[in-house]
C-alpha cells in the first residue's frame, strides 16, 4: 500500500513540474505586435511597436512617428489632418485633443466598432467608431 502511494506522489511531483516548465516558457516564447519584446530597447514601450501608418476607411488616417515614450500623432479624418504630441505609457499612448485627453490603445477591428475593419486583426482605436489597422 504505500508503494502505490509513493508512485502516485512521485508522478504528481513530475506533473506539477512539467506544467509549471511548460508555462514558464510559453510565457517567455511570446510576441508583442509581430516584434518580440527582448529586441526592442529597455526604454521602449509597446506603442513603439506602432510606429508608422494605420487605415481607416473612406481615406482616414493614423501615423505615429517618434518613439522611446515621446510620439507625434497625425490623424487625419474626413474634417482633414491633424498633429498632436503624444506620450507612451506602458501599452497606449496619450495625447491632448481639443482640450480631452485621448489615448491610443491596440484593438482588433471588431473593437474599433467600425463594419470596415470588422474583419482586420492589427489595429489600434482612440474610441468606439474611431479605429485604423495594418493591412
Amino acid at each position: 500500500m504505500k508503494q502505490p502511494t509513493l508512485c502516485m506522489l512521485m508522478l504528481s511531483s513530475i506533473l506539477l513540474l512539467t506544467a509549471c516548465d511548460d508555462k514558464k516558457s510559453a510565457s517567455t516564447s511570446g510576441t508583442v505586435s509581430s516584434v518580440n519584446k527582448a529586441s526592442l530597447p529597455a526604454t521602449s514601450s509597446i506603442a513603439d511597436t506602432w510606429l508608422g501608418k494605420w487605415n481607416g476607411p473612406e481615406g482616414t488616417f493614423i501615423e505615429i512617428a517618434g518613439g522611446d515614450g515621446k510620439y507625434t500623432i497625425n490623424i487625419a479624418d474626413l474634417d482633414g489632418p491633424k498633429q498632436y504630441q503624444g506620450t507612451g505609457t506602458g501599452n497606449q499612448i496619450t495625447f491632448e485633443r481639443n482640450g480631452v485627453t485621448e489615448t491610443i490603445q491596440a484593438s482588433n477591428g471588431a473593437d474599433t466598432g467600425m463594419k470596415w475593419l470588422a474583419e482586420k486583426s492589427d489595429c489600434l482605436r482612440v474610441r468606439l467608431g474611431e479605429g485604423w489597422c495594418r493591412d
